[in-house]
């Protein structure tokens, strides 16, 4: 097929997809097909963003008369340029659509190398190597940003795929006025890989104010826009990345030449008059998202009267967050490895039972807190999130990251490439935590090829086949808590959506035991944390909550809301 992509009617190619029911896979071949000849929907597209760059970039697109899924691959693109922290093409992640009248999901997440092993991060007395699965070129799994930008925008995307590229080319090549929050986040993170990598001979003239020009990333972009994804995973890219983890990393060119993107059966549920459309395996945010909505549902004569972010509503949700995290634990990997009880963990009967074991009144015991199902059954905060929706009425919600601010701190010599560290995010020793505090179990254990477990969430909410909400964020293990949290601000407590996005957040997640973590953004204090404490909690503060990026619509007209804890950006184009 050419880069240009001849572009075939959806009648030509209506195929029936079978699901698996144990990995969720969509397994006829997709139809590739050109979307949204019909009449707009909308008054306008709609984007919210990481930063203005590439704001900039999906207006261009949506001009040039691209859609959602345009407009999201080139986000995706310049994000990799201009927000270096967290956008990417050196990570993996998860992309919700709604294309056309009907849901899809691409899990583009990253893989474990064939050389990979269940023990290499331990040491010989089986005790975790700390820092061995953050920092430096064995942390980084096989990256599948490319294919999976590749392989959405050939499926649904209208323009030309050069066109997609454009923007980030431009950025890469011209450079882009360096903010202060960049710079804070790029010291933050060159502590931790001094001495490690090669971070600052292509990150240390990252300072404020700077016009910051990457002439290596450009020359991969351009062979990308001209090649495809076969530059990346087969072509002299992928060659360069091969050399530069030659004698230190486990990425080989087979690695490279054998990965694909998956399309994957989303998980679909209806609450509360809405049909939500989330993340299946290998994300465990999407099942936890259900979970806690449907369950604060079966829960709502306890939360009758309950003000919002009270003494008595973090109670309550954190009961409700304790069993999510519970069967997190237990049973969540990846789905081309372990069979995943989907279908069970959202049965409205299971949560139904499940929510029933809340304690009104004060904390369960931990230790009492099991996975629901039984036990037979065998992410850092520096992800980032973007929400679009066309006129036409197509959404993409993408989550996409490196995990660490900046990844494993590995920059594939030649190409700016900044490498992840993924590997993080399997169980390094099945029942320890990980760098979120959160556990795993044998179903997240590190095997060849095999996907790490991931909160990432991307969201799409629809009624009456129409999309009424596209949602999304960052933050690790907070994902899927912080998006509820914004959920029920908007449509149990009908706020506006600016102050559902901005209101307090906190977490809980099952460990450390009776732990509610607060965010600087508006924390926890004074009377609201005595009350909170005489309950019998501990409280302790946390860097980040999370950075949401959210459309609403109402009516024919897209609301786009960006989180204020972020440099964010929305936009709407006519």
């Amino acid at each position: 097929m050419s880069l240009d992509k001849v572009k075939l009617s959806a009648s030509a190619f209506a195929v029936a997809a079978l699901v698996t029911v144990s990995s969720g896979l969509l397994e006829t071949a997709p139809a590739y097909a050109k979307t949204s000849d019909q009449p707009a929907v909308l008054n306008a597209s709609a984007i919210a963003v990481a930063d203005k760059f590439s704001a900039d970039a999906a207006e261009q697109i949506f001009k040039e008369g691209g859609n959602a899924v345009d407009a999201a691959v080139a986000i995706a693109f310049t994000l990799a340029v201009t927000y270096p922290e967290a956008g990417n093409i050196g990570g993996g992640g998860f992309m919700t659509l709604y294309v056309d009248g009907k849901p899809y999901f691409l899990d583009y997440r990253e893989k474990a190398p064939i050389s990979a092993t269940r023990n290499m991060y331990l040491d010989d007395k089986g005790n975790v190597i700390k820092g061995m699965s953050l920092f430096g070129y064995r942390a980084v799994g096989v990256p599948g940003t490319v294919e999976g930008m590749w392989e959405a925008q050939r499926r649904f995307g209208k323009l030309k795929w050069k066109q997609v590229l454009a923007p980030a080319i431009k950025y890469a090549t011209d450079g882009f006025e360096v903010s202060e929050q960049l710079q804070q986040r790029r010291d933050d993170a060159a502590k931790d890989f001094a001495g490690k990598t090669n971070f600052d001979t292509y990150f240390g003239n990252l300072k404020q104010g700077v016009n910051f020009k990457q002439p290596d990333l450009a020359a991969v972009l351009t062979r990308i826009a001209n090649q495809g994804a076969k530059d990346f995973y087969d072509g002299k890219t992928a060659d360069l990345i091969a050399a530069s983890m030659r004698g230190h990393g486990l990425i080989t060119k087979q690695d490279l030449h054998e990965y694909k993107a998956v399309w994957r059966q989303p998980v679909e549920a209806n609450w509360n008059g809405y049909h939500v459309i989330t993340a299946p395996p290998p994300s465990s945010g999407g099942i936890g998202l259900v979970q806690l909505l449907k369950m604060k549902a079966d829960l709502a004569p306890d939360f009758k009267d309950v003000p919002l972010n009270s003494a008595q509503y973090v109670h309550l949700i954190a009961e409700i967050e304790k069993r999510v995290f519970a069967d997190r634990a237990q049973y969540l990997g990846d789905p081309d490895f372990y069979k995943v009880p989907v279908a069970q963990l959202i049965d409205d009967s299971y949560l139904a039972k499940r929510a029933a074991e809340v304690n009104p009144t004060t904390p369960s015991d931990t230790k009492s807190v099991q996975p629901g199902l039984g036990t037979s059954m065998p992410e850092k905060a520096e992800t980032t999130h973007f929400s679009v929706i066309d006129k036409w009425g197509n959404a993409v919600s993408n989550t996409y990251t490196i995990n660490g601010y900046f990844g494993s701190g590995v920059v594939v010599d030649g190409t700016g490439i900044v490498l992840n560290d993924e590997m993080d995010d399997f169980s390094a020793k099945p029942g320890m935590a990980n760098q979120f505090g959160v556990v795993g179990s044998d179903a997240n254990a590190i095997e060849p090829k095999k996907r790490p477990l991931s909160s990432m969430t991307p969201t799409i909410l629809t009624k009456d086949g129409k999309v009424s909400l596209v949602i999304g964020t960052p933050g690790g293990s907070r994902i899927f808590t912080s998006i509820f949290q914004v959920i029920n601000n908007v449509y149990d407590f009908n706020m506006p959506l600016q102050d559902a996005v901005a209101a307090m957040r906190f977490h809980h997640q099952l460990l450390p035991p009776n732990t509610i973590f607060w965010e600087p953004y508006k924390p926890i204090e004074g009377e609201l944390a005595q009350q909170i404490e005489a309950k019998g909690y501990k409280l302790q503060g946390q860097d980040f909550s999370g950075d949401i990026q959210v459309i609403k619509v109402n009516g024919d007209t897209p609301e786009p809301a960006a989180d204020p804890r972020g440099r964010g950006v929305t936009r709407m184009v006519q």
